[in-house]
């Protein structure tokens, strides 16, 4: 009789205990979608839900890379779908069939310039920010600054964000070779932050004290939520949280 009633137990363990544990979403992308929408959410969609969101923070591409292995439940990226395609398919990341997929916009995200923060230039025309990142103007005071040579930092895993920038602001216009190189968007504010001739771009949550924004027309590009075939349940619920509830924890 002891013996049964501890199986049964055991058994009742097995089961509630696997649905005590909850359900997971494992979501992968670079800074701006990333940073921008899913982390902020993070702990109050968790809290919800009791779904657990497990973040692997990468670059769009290679993300989506992962999404087509099996390995992620969605994908990110700071930029449309084709674009997505377009810049995967440079890194000759080749998606089989790319219909297979759903691209779910959860958002825009608006890319900013910044500059060191003692740089006299408050202001830049689109004009100005397609010379300087192709290098057709190379010293700050060809745009209003100081007489000196203008330093380039270029986040080099974030292809999504350079990707929309130069399609958006530099009309496809290939980026100047010599550039300060610079990984996630935490080390290119440093970068900026230590360079008086500096400029660069990124996120909003790129954004603090220690940089300076420049004052630019709008360069904006959508947020999409990328998933093999229709979002499955638990991710809709994400993506429903992100676009309802959610948006009080997102910054704009």
């Amino acid at each position: 009789m002891k013996r049964g009633m501890i199986y049964l137990a055991l058994v009742a363990s097995m089961v509630f205990g696997s649905t005590a544990m909850g359900e997971e979403i494992k979501a992968g992308g670079g800074g701006a979608p990333m940073d921008g929408y899913l982390k902020p959410v993070q702990e109050a969609f968790e809290k919800s839900t009791g779904i657990t969101l497990n973040l692997n923070f990468s670059s769009a591409t290679l993300a989506f890379k992962q999404l087509a292995a099996g390995e992620l439940d969605l994908s990110t990226a700071g930029l449309a779908y084709a674009d997505l395609l377009k810049t995967a398919k440079k890194e000759n990341i080749e998606v089989a069939d790319p219909s297979a997929y759903v691209a779910t916009e959860i958002g825009a995200s608006k890319i900013y310039t910044v500059t060191h923060k003692d740089n006299p230039v408050t202001a830049l025309s689109m004009e100005q920010l397609k010379g300087i990142f192709t290098g057709k103007i190379t010293n700050w005071k060809e745009v209003g600054g100081n007489d000196a040579p203008i330093l380039i930092v270029l986040s080099s895993i974030n292809p999504a964000t350079n990707a929309a920038f130069k399609k958006l602001a530099m009309g496809d216009a290939p980026f100047v070779t010599d550039v300060v190189d610079a990984g996630r968007f935490e080390d290119v504010r440093e970068k900026v932050a230590a360079n008086p001739e500096a400029i660069a771009f990124g996120p909003v949550t790129m954004l603090d004290a220690t940089i300076k924004t420049v004052k630019t027309p709008d360069v904006a590009r959508p947020v999409i939520v990328i998933t093999k075939g229709a979002p499955s349940p638990k991710v809709q619920k994400l993506i429903s949280f992100i676009k309802g509830e959610g948006q009080k924890y997102i910054k704009q």
